[in-house]
């Protein structure tokens, strides 16, 4: 039965992406109805359900959270300065835009299944994605073609980070019984996450299948994410050998908010350079499931 179960969490992900590959359009219309609403709810239940596992009094502030910020964003405008002169503006910023996105909401539970710490995990989430809001504005203003603003970015991640930590926390002080309910279903949360993932790859490849570009400038696209994935996933796992978490440091510097992404990309940037963070989502899901096959193998 563990056998199955492991079987069945390896071949997930991979599933999912194609599931939400074949059937974009249908998918692509229940996100519609929805508003957009749906997948940010299913991402702030899985999350809601990962906090429930941590104790505030265990979340600390650290040197590798200051040292990953600093890659994040010294790492982003050091990566479009070295690819626009190479492969132009586009492709400059969709490359900018990989590094500079943070941590992804899954990250936690992703990483959770892999044996990291996943309260550092969640304390550097929550402080990557608001120091991405104070600082990603005036980046998107000097290498973009608009202006953002902090709180843009901030509603963009409160109602799916943010709301369900102090969710969570009041969960654990006021309904103690109900905080360790799901703490004990914990796995809900990677289940919830397919369901997501299914959509996510649905309007993923509506964007691609409708987008009007150059084919040459998207299979470049599509490739320097493809690198940038492979380079984030392996630093943070470097970082981590020096910290003694090298899943929670890799998962953090690698895994990317990409939904987060491509609407900056979106709204202010070169729209072209919103198939990078598309592409990435592709890119860090096959990796993550390999990381679950592999774990899942040595256990």
């Amino acid at each position: 039965m563990g056998l199955s179960k492991q079987n069945i969490k390896t071949l997930a992900m991979p599933l999912a992406m194609v599931v939400g590959a074949l059937l974009c359009r249908p998918l692509s219309t229940v996100e519609e109805a929805s508003q957009g609403m749906l997948t940010p709810l299913l991402i702030a239940a899985m999350l809601f359900i990962t906090f429930c596992r941590i104790d505030i009094r265990t979340m600390r502030l650290r040197w590798i959270h200051l040292y990953m910020l600093l890659f994040q964003f010294v790492g982003a405008i050091a990566t479009y300065y070295i690819v626009t002169p190479l492969m132009g503006e586009i492709v400059g910023q969709g490359a900018m835009i990989c590094v500079m996105a943070p941590i992804a909401m899954a990250a936690v539970v992703i990483g959770g299944m892999l044996g990291a710490n996943v309260a550092t995990m969640v304390t550097y989430s929550l402080v990557c994605n608001i120091v991405t809001a104070l600082i990603a504005p005036t980046m998107l203003h000097a290498f973009g073609n608009g202006t953002c603003t902090f709180a843009e970015i901030i509603m963009r991640v409160a109602p799916t980070l943010i709301a369900p930590f102090v969710v969570a926390q009041l969960c654990r002080a006021l309904w103690r019984r109900g905080a360790e309910w799901f703490s004990a279903h914990s796995s809900l949360s990677f289940y919830l996450w397919l369901i997501s993932l299914v959509l996510v790859m649905g309007r993923t490849t509506c964007f691609i299948l409708d987008t009007e570009a150059d084919a040459f400038v998207e299979v470049e696209l599509a490739l320097i994410s493809l690198v940038l994935c492979l380079t984030q996933f392996s630093v943070g796992r470097a970082m981590g050998r020096l910290d003694g978490d090298v899943v929670a440091c890799g998962q953090s510097v690698g895994q990317k908010n990409t939904i987060l992404a491509v609407w900056m990309s979106l709204n202010f940037l070169n729209p072209l350079a919103s198939i990078a963070p598309t592409a990435y989502i592709v890119w860090q899901n096959l990796l993550n499931s390999w990381q679950i096959y592999r774990y899942n193998k040595r256990k």
